[in-house]
């Protein structure tokens, strides 16, 4: 029998399940709903209101585990691989990373996904604590949260060596941070290990010269500072920045407490705890840094720029200047010879046109050099001069310059002007150094541009202007330096007076020649009413020959002064502005800064900066006390001056959710960290 298929029940049917799919959806929708509320719920638990766009991510990346663990001991293995919870970026780890004790072979450092990987290339030694100190250079790869300082340790022995000393390493000259050196340890206190032996144990200074090393064991030890050229970790060549101290360092440690402060947004704070921790000693250790005087000598170059002069650099200066003998021109009375104050920079001047319209000069040159054992000996060189323009070229040049002044000379007869058909003779350019106004002390410097073969002090006329009548003022009129280039004129410069310098012309003649041309200039020295003067009463030293220099904002020396026995250091005739002082000791008293020497266990000369700037006005008579030792010298040095600036910390972004919080007027509150 044959079921019946009624057409009402086949719309009942497909009632029923339309029927059944709006529950069904209804019923989702409000699960939908449920889930969206209980989100909401959850959400507000940690964060009262949502601003658009969602939550920073503000946490930095967290370490699970390390293989081999973290503070393993007898450990074997030279692969270390550390685990993260998300993937991590590793800045410039040759540089960031140091690995102690120091490693002779570069050891392979690499981030990868959620991992970093250190593979250790030199033998392990025994019974020894090895640190990876990171710094602050892991951050997270998305926001760029960094880890913070994290080190990671492990023995080759039975113990674990947490002993930490740190402190400061700075510019023996100048008293600037010195970045990127390495510092280390020795636990043998003779004074030739830094020479023979790599260091023990080693950290590097950040950009405010600080430095820790980590993982030392309980002992005595002294410090020292490499900047090393050659990978060795020792001192082996005078080229390295060194810093080295006879004093023997005991480490130790106590319980402390530091103050944390926990901030609410970027500029209030919520709360401020106290942390105990571990206080390691020593941590105020200050290293003076220096580049020993390069002595070796060698040849560095020859160059003939200018056709008429031979210049020849050495790397170190020597008494005796080197022999010339001409292979292709009679060297004998060829030359005028200027040398630099040490001798390691020669000027060769050409007195014949002849040889300065040659092309090329060749010669032998014969002088001391150090060899490879540090001894000077006799050495022989040839030497080709080039110039650099030749012959032909310059002859082109001085027709043209002869045509065109020929042109010129025409238009000026066109205009019915009287002109020389002949073509005058360059004059020779000599230098003054003439300002308009000047101080009482001031001096003028005269420099020709080469060797003089005349000079007549009878041409040059200094005039002084008394009431409304000049008067002739006395001078004094020297030659500075080697060759006949450079000349002083020294005068008793009254303040609030009108001078006039005169120079006739042909008042200098060169070996070619050129004359100078005549000079009139107007002079006035100041008045005393526009003038400052510092005094410094020094004190912290006894029996020391100190210097003292005034420097402007940029740290360069603009006057200098000896200390008088009662250790007042005067400057007269400042012009008003914002000064700042530096004092050395000068042990040799050569009026110059000396560096140190490793060998003769010789220190840089000490240097010292007044902390704070110096405001010198106009009519102001200015006295300062200043006690040289008074604070260390890592702090001395006020912050406008200084060059080497520290680098910037990396932070945690954990402010910016509290700071977007704020700005829309809702409460915000960090989830606990898990």
């Amino acid at each position: 029998m044959k079921k019946c298929c009624h057409p009402m029940r086949k719309n009942t049917a497909r009632h029923n399940s339309v029927a059944y799919f709006f529950i069904s959806h209804s019923s989702f929708l409000s699960f939908l709903s449920f889930l969206s509320f209980l989100s909401f719920l959850i959400s507000s638990c940690a964060r009262m209101g949502s601003p658009d766009g969602g939550w920073f991510d503000d946490d930095p990346p967290r370490i699970l585990g390390c293989m081999p663990a973290d503070q393993a001991v007898n450990v074997t293995t030279k692969k270390i691989t550390i685990y993260f919870d998300e993937y991590i970026k590793l800045e410039d780890p040759t540089q960031s990373v140091m690995v102690s004790p120091p490693q002779l072979e570069m050891p392979e450092i690499k981030a990868a996904g959620k991992k970093i990987v250190v593979e250790l290339k030199d033998s392990l030694k025994p019974n020894t604590t090895y640190t990876v100190d990171f710094s602050d250079a892991i951050t997270d790869n998305n926001e760029g949260n960094p880890l913070g300082n994290y080190t990671y340790t492990f023995s080759t022995g039975e113990q674990i060596d947490t002993f930490e000393v740190s402190g400061y390493v700075i510019d023996a000259s100048n008293l600037e941070a010195v970045k990127g050196i390495s510092v280390g340890l020795y636990d043998n206190l003779a004074d030739s290990v830094f020479r023979k032996e790599p260091l023990m144990r080693i950290g590097r200074t950040d950009g405010t010269g600080h430095f820790v090393i980590k993982g030392v064991a309980p002992g005595e030890y002294r410090v020292y500072a490499l900047q090393d050229a050659d990978g060795d970790y020792k001192f082996t060549q005078k080229s390295e920045m060194i810093a080295f101290s006879h004093t023997a360092y005991q480490t130790s440690s106590k319980p402390d407490v530091r103050q944390d402060t926990i901030w609410r947004d970027s500029l209030h704070i919520d709360n401020i705890v106290q942390v105990p921790y571990i206080h390691y000693y020593p941590d105020d250790i200050v290293m003076l840094a220096f580049k020993e005087v390069q002595t070796d000598r060698y040849l560095l170059k020859t160059e003939r720029k200018e056709p008429n002069k031979i210049d020849i650099f050495f790397s170190y200066g020597h008494p005796e200047l080197p022999v010339i003998k001409g292979l292709n021109f009679d060297a004998d009375s060829a030359f005028i010879i200027e040398s630099s104050q040490k001798n390691d920079t020669l000027a060769y001047w050409l007195r014949d046109t002849l040889l300065v319209n040659k092309d090329t000069l060749e010669f032998s040159m014969q002088y001391m050099k150090t060899d490879s054992m540090g001894v000077l000996v006799s050495q022989t060189d040839t030497i080709e001069a080039i110039a650099k323009v030749p012959y032909q070229k310059r002859l082109k040049n001085l027709q043209k310059e002869v045509e065109d002044w020929q042109k010129e000379q025409q238009k000026k007869k066109k205009k019915d002007l009287p002109y020389d058909s002949i073509y005058p003779p360059k004059p020779l350019n000599v230098k003054y150094n003439l300002p308009s106004s000047m101080n009482p002390s001031s001096v003028i410097f005269i420099e020709a541009p080469t060797p003089l073969q005349h000079m007549d002090t009878t041409a040059i006329h200094l005039y002084s202007k008394i009431d409304t009548l000049w008067y002739r003022a006395p001078f004094d009129f020297r030659q500075q330096g080697s060759t006949p280039r450079h000349y002083q004129l020294i005068a008793e410069w009254h303040p609030d007076t009108e001078y006039s310098l005169e120079v006739d012309s042909a008042a200098f003649i060169d070996i070619y020649g050129l004359a100078s041309k005549p000079v009139k200039q107007g002079i006035k020295v100041k008045s005393l009413d526009e003038f400052s003067t510092l005094t410094f009463e020094l004190t912290g030293l006894r029996d020391t020959a100190i210097v003292v220099q005034l420097l402007d904002k940029s740290d360069k020396c603009v006057r200098q002064v000896r200390a008088d026995k009662n250790g007042e250091a005067t400057f007269f005739y400042i012009d008003p502005g914002t000064y700042y002082a530096r004092a050395f000791v000068d042990s040799n008293g050569n009026n110059c800064w000396d560096t140190g020497n490793y060998d003769a266990d010789l220190q840089p000369e000490d240097v010292y900066y007044y902390s704070q700037s110096v405001e010198c006005k106009a009519k102001w008579d200015i006295t300062q006390r200043w006690k040289l030792t008074q604070e260390p010298r890592n702090r001395q040095k006020p912050r406008e001056i200084i060059q080497q600036k520290a680098d910037k910390d990396k932070k945690r972004l954990q402010n910016r959710n509290a700071d977007r919080a704020k700005k829309l007027g809702i409460e915000y509150v960090k989830r606990a960290t898990p």
